[in-house]
C-alpha cells in the first residue's frame, strides 16, 4: 500500500489545478461539437425528417 503525504506542497497543487482547469475548458468547448457529430453521424430516427447542417439553423 502507498503511504500518502500528509501535506500537499504548492507545486503539486498548481499542477492539479492546471490539469482541472484544461480539462474544464476541453469539456466545454468539445461537448456540444461531439454531440453534433454524434447526432450527424447516427442519423434521424425512423420517421424523422433527414439531419443536414442547415436544418441546424430552421
Amino acid at each position: 500500500m502507498v503511504k500518502m503525504p500528509k501535506t500537499v506542497d504548492k507545486g503539486m497543487k498548481q499542477r492539479v489545478k492546471t490539469v482541472l482547469q484544461i480539462g474544464r475548458t476541453v469539456f466545454q468547448y468539445g461537448y456540444i461539437p461531439a454531440m453534433l457529430y454524434l447526432g450527424f453521424t447516427r442519423g434521424a430516427d425512423k420517421g424523422m425528417p433527414p439531419i443536414s447542417f442547415s436544418s441546424l439553423f430552421w
